[in-house]
């Protein structure tokens, strides 16, 4: 069968360009340390993977793509191109089975499973462009509907590369996939870590594996519960095609049917992007992204005010055990919970904490730290629900990082974005941009300062004349360290349907040494 796919394609322009050029010389703009060792510069390339957005028929997708002016960004001076491209390119594909050869199966006759399936055997071929970013600043959007749209992968170079960052927001109004899935598309990587999956009847979990490269991704699955690693009959070597995406229930992989799952996942060989579509038969859907680098102390940011049911879960990624200390950084300032001031979480082991409605009406963020000494390495994320009964939603917040330069998040709507800004030891200073939207307006600028081990949750300011869709850029000025989560509340029929993404660093620089001496003044060694 055919069927029209999205994909994300750009031109090319190796990193190795812009090391290359830092070493004879760097903008004047740039971020430099000791004169002649080190130079921060624009990145040249940044890719972004997104997953095949949903199994239901009725499902609505809007993807929406912006590259970020500022410090680092679309204003510095290119180390290299001074042009560069990020595009959204319509291709086409055949979904058949492997082989080459169409299965017979209309969509409507197909379970989720088989969809699921369907949706990662596409592999797409170079089309004419979808959607094509024009201009640094400005925000661009596109639309898909139904099962049968797949993962898309994507690169931008150039000008558009530095923050290059892209929202993927899914609304399913009926269904056991019911819900609002949102995430912004991630870099490929090889090692990912996944705390809050489950492997219950009641849940419907798949690890979506997209390969962006030409050459085949071997994939090793490991799963870990309460008593550490669950015996999985499958989940080694698992091969994910060149530019394709493979999903993977996660409930196949064992017999064991576990609450509590930490899903981790490596590669072998090759590289993929990796996400977690979590859908729970009374609590609606979103997606887990990864949780952040295991450390000994992680920040959950954005938990909204309103939360009727909060669970942390965490693992203990190397072999000692993790004491830790759970703290909660509200608008005032931070608590330790009551009945819940501590955590041990065993080596390679799942540990949960159900801290029920933990922020009583104010947003907040959790706040863990050793309980003595350095602290184990550990991964966390929260399984979050708001509402109650037949109306319960639930997201999900990994550990994030803090802001190191900037961030950015696409897809704010005129009405329903909340950006939380977490400052867990000094106060910080934060600028944060309202882009232009996607269909007009002007950027506007607003500064806050987040109070020292505190939450600080606002309303950003919209563009002025907002139509359309516009992005938050988070810039922290002075301070200490700032985390950061924006969610988007997009209700339905009753359902306060939502989605958290967190604001990691956009990597928007990349440290190149500098010479120390212009070589360019040899002239051919005379």
């Amino acid at each position: 069968m055919n069927r029209t796919t999205l994909s994300l394609i750009a031109a090319a322009t190796a990193l190795a360009a812009v090391t290359g050029f830092a070493s004879m010389s760097a903008p004047a703009d740039a971020d430099t340390t000791a004169s002649g060792t080190v130079a921060r510069l624009p990145v040249e390339r940044t890719s972004q993977l997104c997953p095949a957005p949903s199994v239901s028929d009725v499902a609505e997708t809007t993807y929406t793509s912006i590259t970020p002016t500022g410090k680092g960004g679309a204003d510095s001076e290119p180390a290299a191109d001074a042009g560069g491209s990020a595009e959204l390119k319509e291709s086409t594909v055949t979904l058949a089975e492997p082989g080459g050869t169409d299965d017979g199966k209309k969509d409507d006759d197909k379970k989720d499973e088989e969809k699921q399936a369907d949706a990662g055997k596409g592999v797409a071929a170079d089309g004419k462009p979808f959607v094509t970013l024009k201009e640094p600043g400005t925000p661009v959007s596109a639309e898909s509907s139904g099962a049968s749209s797949p993962a898309l992968v994507g690169t931008a170079t150039g000008r558009f590369a530095p923050g290059w960052t892209t929202q993927q927001t899914t609304t399913v109004s009926v269904g056991g996939a019911r819900g609002l899935l949102g995430m912004t598309c991630t870099a490929p990587d090889t090692d990912f870590w996944f705390p809050g999956a489950s492997t219950e009847r009641s849940r419907q979990d798949y690890v979506h594996l997209t390969n962006p490269d030409d050459t085949v991704a071997i994939v090793d699955i490991e799963l870990y519960g309460a008593d550490g690693a669950v015996k999985a009959e499958t989940g080694e070597g698992i091969p994910v095609p060149a530019r394709s995406s493979v999903p993977v229930l996660l409930s196949t992989l064992t017999s064991e049917a576990v609450p509590n799952v930490t899903v981790h996942v490596s590669t072998r060989a090759g590289r993929v992007g990796a996400a977690v579509r979590a859908a729970d038969d009374a609590g609606g859907s979103d997606w887990l992204t990864a949780s952040g680098t295991p450390a000994g102390s992680v920040v959950l940011p954005g938990i909204p005010a309103d939360a009727t049911d909060v669970r942390l879960v965490a693992l203990a990624t190397g072999s000692a055990d993790a004491d830790l200390k759970v703290q909660l950084a509200t608008p005032d300032g931070t608590i330790t919970p009551a009945g819940h001031e501590s955590l041990h979480v065993k080596s390679q082991m799942t540990a949960a904490l159900e801290l029920g409605d933990i922020t009583k009406g104010e947003a907040g963020s959790l706040v863990l730290t050793p309980s003595s000494g350095g602290g184990a390495p550990v991964v966390a994320a929260l399984r979050v629900v708001r509402g109650k009964g037949e109306k319960r939603e639930i997201a999900f917040i990994p550990a994030t990082a803090p802001v190191a330069s900037r961030a950015t998040v696409a897809d704010n709507r005129a009405k329903g974005s909340t950006l939380s800004l977490t400052a867990p030891g000094a106060s910080a200073k934060v600028k944060v941009t309202s882009s232009a939207g996607t269909e007009g307006g002007e950027a506007t600028v607003e500064t806050y300062t987040v109070k020292a081990r505190s939450t600080l949750a606002v309303t950003p300011k919209a563009p002025a004349g907002l139509k359309g869709a516009y992005a938050l850029t988070v810039e922290p000025e002075s301070g200490g360290p700032v985390h950061a989560a924006r969610t988007l509340e997009l209700p339905e029929d009753g359902v306060p349907m939502f989605t958290v993404q967190t604001l990691p660093d956009d990597r928007g620089t990349v440290s190149v040494p500098r010479a120390r001496e212009d070589l360019s003044v040899l002239d051919n060694g005379k």
